[in-house]
C-alpha cells in the first residue's frame, strides 16, 4: 500500500546506515539495531532516506469504533472490545508480525525503518535502512514493507527500495531470497506469507518504485504474485493478472489464498485455489469494496484469518471482518487509512498498524498458525 509524502521528500536526514550494495546470491550485513527506548523520542531516517524527522510517542485510548454489521460477529469479537492505541507518531506504519520473543515488528515505509514493541519497553528502532540500503539518497517508500516469519522464526523483510524478498539471519546478516524473476527485477516486493512447507508466496505491485507504475526503471510489465520455494529457491509466477495485489493469507488448512487487490477502479479481495504442487487456480472475487473506497479512506491491503477462516483484512474504514463465504460482518473502523494487522501474545489479540498508529483489538477467536 502507499502514502503520499511529497511534502517530506525534499527534507534532510542526519543519521547513517549500515549495510552494503544489494548483489545476486550474496549474504550482505544487517542494517545497524537499536534498543535504546523511552516514552518519546525523534527518530531519524538513514542518511540515504529523504525524510523529515518524526517523534514518536507511547499512545493510549481508544481509536475509532467497532462496527458490528452481523450477528455472527459477536462471537468473535467480546461486546467491550474496543481498538486501543499503543503508539503514534509514525508516518506509515505497515506489515506487523508476532516474533518468538514475545514482542512485536512493523515496518514504517517512508522511514526505511522496522520498530519494536512489546508490553514493557513500548516501542523501540529495531532497523534502520530496512528495505533500501544503496548509496543514492532517495525519497518515496524506500523501507520496508510486509514481514513476516519463517519456520524457524527468522524474520523475512519485503524490501520496497532493495526490490527483494530478504530474510534476517540469526547471526544479522541478510539472505537474499529473491530479486529478480528470470532476468528482470522486481517491482517492490510488497507482502508475503510462508506456507506451513516453507513455500514463500508474496505479492509485487509498483508502490515502492520512485515513479510508482510509470516508473522508468521498471523492468516487469505486470504486477505479480509469486512463490518462492523453499527447497530449490525457484521463483515461479503465480499469477499476472491482478493489477495491485498486495497483501495475502492462507486459509486454516492452505487450500485458499486470499490476495487482495488494492486499485481504487477494482478494489476486492479475491481467494484462489490452492493446487497440490502449490500454484494457484483460477481466482474468485470473495467481495468488492470498490464503491465502499469511494467513500471510505483506505483500500484492501494486509490480512490476516482466524482459525474459523473468516478473514481480518485492512480496507475501507479499517479492518473488514469477513466470512470465508465472502460476508461483511462488521469493521473495526479506526477511521484511518488502515494498512495492516497481526495476530500477536497469546493468539487472540490482534494488532493493527493504522496510518500514524499502532493500536490493537482483544479478540474471542485466535488467530490461524498461532500456538
Amino acid at each position: 500500500m502507499t502514502k503520499e509524502i511529497s511534502s517530506l521528500l525534499a527534507a534532510l536526514t542526519v543519521v547513517g546506515f549500515a549495510g552494503c550494495k544489494s548483489t545476486p546470491n550474496a549474504e550482505a550485513p544487517a542494517p545497524a539495531v537499536s534498543t535504546s527506548i523511552s516514552n518519546e523520542f525523534q527518530c531519524l531516517a538513514p542518511a540515504n532516506t529523504r525524510h523529515a524527522p518524526i517523534i514518536v510517542k507511547r499512545a493510549s485510548g481508544p481509536l475509532g469504533t467497532i462496527e458490528r454489521i452481523d450477528p455472527a460477529i459477536d462471537s468473535l469479537l467480546p461486546k467491550d472490545a474496543v481498538i486501543e492505541k499503543l503508539a503514534e507518531g509514525f508516518d506509515w506504519s505497515e506489515g506487523p508480525v508476532w516474533m518468538p520473543g514475545k514482542y512485536l515488528l512493523f515496518s514504517d515505509v517512508p522511514l526505511n525503518t522496522v520498530f519494536r514493541w512489546d508490553e514493557r519497553k513500548g516501542v523501540s528502532i529495531y532497523i534502520q535502512a530496512s528495505g533500501y540500503n544503496g548509496e543514492m539518497p532517495r525519497g518515496g517508500e524506500p523501507g520496508s514493507n510486509g514481514l513476516t516469519r519463517d519456520k524457524e522464526g527468522r524474520l523475512i523483510l519485503c524490501q520496497h527500495g532493495n526490490r527483494r524478498l530478504a530474510r534476517l539471519e540469526k547471526n544479522g546478516t541478510l539472505t537474499q531470497l529473491a530479486e529478480f524473476y528470470r532476468t528482470r527485477r522486481f517491482n517492490s516486493p510488497n507482502d508475503a506469507v510462508v506456507k506451513s512447507n516453507g513455500d514463500v508466496y508474496f505479492t509485487d505491485p509498483p508502490y515502492g518504485l520512485p515513479g510508482n507504475v510509470d516508473d522508468p526503471t521498471k523492468e516487469i510489465p505486470f504486477q505479480g504474485v509469486y512463490r518462492v520455494s523453499a527447497k530449490s529457491g525457484e521463483v515461479t509466477l503465480l499469477t499476472s493478472e491482478m493489477s495491485r495485489p498486495n497483501g495475502l493469507a492462507f486459509s486454516p488448512d492452505e487450500s485458499v489464498l486470499y490476495v487482495a487487490n488494492s486499485d481504487p477502479k477494482y478494489a476486492v479481495w479475491t481467494a484462489f485455489p490452492v493446487n497440490q504442487d502449490g500454484t494457484l487456480g483460477f481466482g474468485n472475487v470473495l467481495l468488492d469494496v470498490t464503491a465502499m473506497a469511494k467513500e471510505r479512506k483506505g483500500l484492501p491491503d494486509g490480512l490476516k484469518v482466524d482459525r474459523q477462516g473468516n478473514l481480518w483484512a485492512t480496507g475501507p474504514g479499517g479492518v473488514l471482518v469477513i466470512s470465508r463465504e465472502g460476508k461483511h460482518l462488521g469493521t473495526l473502523a479506526t477511521g484511518e487509512a488502515t494498512a495492516n494487522c497481526a495476530w500477536g501474545d497469546d493468539g487472540s489479540t490482534l494488532y493493527i498498524t493504522a496510518d500514524m498508529y499502532l493500536c490493537r483489538v482483544r479478540t474471542a477467536v485466535k488467530g490461524a498458525g498461532m500456538q
